[in-house]
């Protein structure tokens, strides 16, 4: 953990400019959405997308997500498909990230696409991220802003706890609403769900009036968020735990005895927006393995299974 941190900023509009003005100036600024707080640089300055990956300790391999204020700016940089107006009209601003082929004058730097030629565009619904983009004008490269693997930051201390130094400027825009990170699609060729998030597979199934296709994890990485083990807490993290073992600390789901629980009374939409939050909490505690509850695998329930069975993978050694 890094004691050394910048400040955090209240969410006004006089540091929706500042972030702005340090994004112009190659710097990078961590700021919410309504998923989880992203760390952003401009897209477009080599630079300052290196250090993207710099911070976070995150493989060149793994692309970025470049986060707009408006249509109008996002559909210069990609190649634009009937579907991606259907799904762009149904959640955006929203927690949906999508695919496309980038377009060849797109001045957008190379590293966000790490060698690919697609582009994962978003347009976020967070006021502040939204106020923030606004401000500056042009494409905001962001993943999410902790070290490469652990635990996403869905509050402004997660964020300055896991970077530190490493970024310029925090900004305090409260807790995340959704807590997972977006549903990312692909759209060069037929729809494939390339990572489940805070949309579901049969939302987007029934809005494309089409089953997407779904992405194997043996297949190569294509999107942000597919790397096998990530998401994850210093803690070992045991699944489905249907009865606790001794001097585990026990993350519930439901009407059960435990350390801290996802939501008593089984909502999904509440345990997705407190998953990162609490396996924090518990992390900090240093127990050594975080026992989790089974979580249905149904609708939102998907995307916090992927977490949680990335958290849980293999570490590299």
């Amino acid at each position: 953990m890094i004691t050394s941190s910048p400040e955090i900023l209240s969410d006004t509009a006089a540091s929706h400019a500042h972030l702005a003005k340090l994004l112009r100036n190659g710097g990078l600024v961590a700021f919410p959405t309504e998923t989880v707080y992203g760390l952003g640089a401009d897209a477009c300055d080599d630079r300052a997308v290196a250090r993207i990956y710099e911070a976070k300790g995150r493989p060149s391999f793994n692309p970025l997500i470049v986060h707009f204020a408006d249509l109008e700016t996002l559909r210069q940089h990609v190649v634009w498909r009937p579907e991606a107006d259907v799904l762009a009209q149904a959640y955006w601003p929203g927690p949906l990230t999508l695919v496309l082929k980038r377009q060849p004058d797109s001045p957008i730097s190379p590293l966000v696409s790490a060698g690919l030629e697609t582009l994962a565009v978003r347009l976020p619904a967070h006021d502040t991220a939204r106020a923030v983009l606004r401000a500056f004008g042009g494409g905001v490269a962001a993943p999410s802003a902790n070290r490469s693997g652990q635990i996403s930051p869905t509050q402004a201390g997660h964020v300055r706890d896991s970077l530190g130094a490493r970024v310029d400027a925090i900004l305090d825009g409260g807790s995340c609403k959704v807590g997972v990170e977006s549903t990312i699609v692909g759209l060069v060729d037929k729809p494939v769900l390339l990572r489940p998030g805070g949309i579901t597979e049969d939302e987007l199934a029934q809005t494309l009036g089409r089953h997407l296709a779904v992405r194997h994890k043996a297949e190569a990485i294509s999107a942000p968020g597919q790397l096998m083990s990530h998401y994850a807490p210093d803690s070992l993290v045991r699944l489905n735990a249907t009865e606790w073992e001794p001097n585990e600390l026990r993350l519930g789901f439901g009407e059960v005895e435990c350390d801290l629980n996802l939501s008593e009374s089984e909502d999904l939409v509440e345990a997705a927006a407190n998953l990162f939050d609490y396996l924090h909490q518990l992390d900090a505690r240093q127990a050594g393995t975080i026992a989790v509850s089974p979580i249905p695998h149904e609708g939102l329930g998907i995307a916090i299974n992927d977490r949680l069975s990335r958290a849980a993978a293999p570490r590299d050694s």
